[in-house]
């Protein structure tokens, strides 16, 4: 639930990898990204994540059920979708297509039946090794670039055996992975997937526990806890990721606690700085409310003055993913 902090006896069950199979829900595969680890990658975002920062840029992937969107500028108003729908859940009001959300079960009968591609389903259940096969597509690409397949979200450790199966069958298959996290999982899930993982792009948002209370809904002891263990383990395959959020994280004493905390992790020595984003017309177009009110990317003196801080302590900081 919002807000909840997952505990270990919350865990969704690891399952055990043979001859089950093992299905999760994704909202969106990529191709040929360039931002998210080395090389020419597919990015996979699996759906679902325990957390609900205020500036989250993938809202679709929040939630593991399936959400409708509507694109109000691609609507011709034929109004054929509005007989389909079991729900009863859309009408329009004059200006455009009305979704009622709560009566919304993304049934997709409305998306068929839409002749101008307004309406679109965000999420689609997957197994494992079917999802493997699309990736594999790309192999040749990795090869030739040092790319590999990148797992983000929503957060992939949301759901922990789906992606524990996508790992392991990557790595049998020689595919470099890199996996994009909040970090915030029980620590035995968390630890379940290390070995299988060449790369981690770990976000560390804000260091205050309950300033990350407030803008993410959940503390951040656990995150904390996870990105240790991880430094001691593996901290030359971890970048931070530093998402800069005018006005909530870009504060000198938030910069400041992240310069600490980042010289007390052993082995780790990089720092991506991700500008913020105005994705407010993502949520209109899901029906979701925007609680950002200054949505302004930080300034490039802004970005600059936190890389310089950073750099102070020997970390090698880039702008971007």
């Amino acid at each position: 639930m919002p807000g909840q902090s997952i505990r270990d006896s919350d865990a969704l069950p690891i399952a055990t990898f043979g001859t089950q199979r093992t299905k999760g829900v994704v909202f969106d595969v990529q191709r040929f990204a360039i931002h998210d680890g080395p090389g020419i990658r597919t990015l996979v975002f699996l759906k679902g994540c325990p957390l609900r920062c205020w500036w989250c840029q993938n809202p679709e992937g929040l939630s593991t059920a399936k959400n409708l969107w509507y694109f109000e500028y691609r609507c011709i108003q034929s109004k054929r979708c509005i007989p389909t729908c079991p729900s009863s859940a859309l009408s329009f009001d004059g200006d455009g297509l009305v979704v009622n959300r709560s009566a919304c079960d993304a049934c997709a009968l409305c998306v068929e039946a839409c002749p101008s591609g307004a309406l679109s389903i965000a999420g689609r259940e997957i197994d494992a090794e079917e999802l493997v096969r699309e990736i594999e597509k790309d192999v040749l690409l990795f090869d030739n670039s040092g790319g590999g397949v990148t797992f983000s979200g929503g957060e992939p450790l949301f759901q922990p055996a789906f992606l524990k199966a996508l790992l392991i069958q990557c790595k049998s298959r020689g595919i470099h992975t890199a996996l994009e996290t909040s970090g915030h999982a029980p620590a035995r899930t968390f630890e379940s997937i290390i070995d299988y993982v060449d790369l981690f792009l770990f976000d560390l948002k804000l260091l205050d526990d309950e300033e990350h209370k407030k803008y993410t809904g959940v503390s951040n002891s656990v995150i904390k806890r996870n990105l240790r263990t991880l430094a001691g383990r593996r901290g030359k395959d971890v970048i931070l990721r530093f998402p800069v959020i005018t006005g909530i994280n870009d504060t000198e004493k938030n910069v400041e606690e992240f310069q600490r905390f980042a010289r007390s992790l052993r082995g780790i020595s990089e720092v991506d700085l991700l500008p913020y984003h105005d994705v407010s017309e993502k949520y209109r177009r899901l029906g979701l409310g925007y609680r950002m009110d200054a949505r302004a990317a930080p300034s490039a003196e802004k970005l600059n003055r936190i890389k310089e801080k950073l750099e102070e302590i020997g970390l090698k900081v880039k702008v971007g993913g």
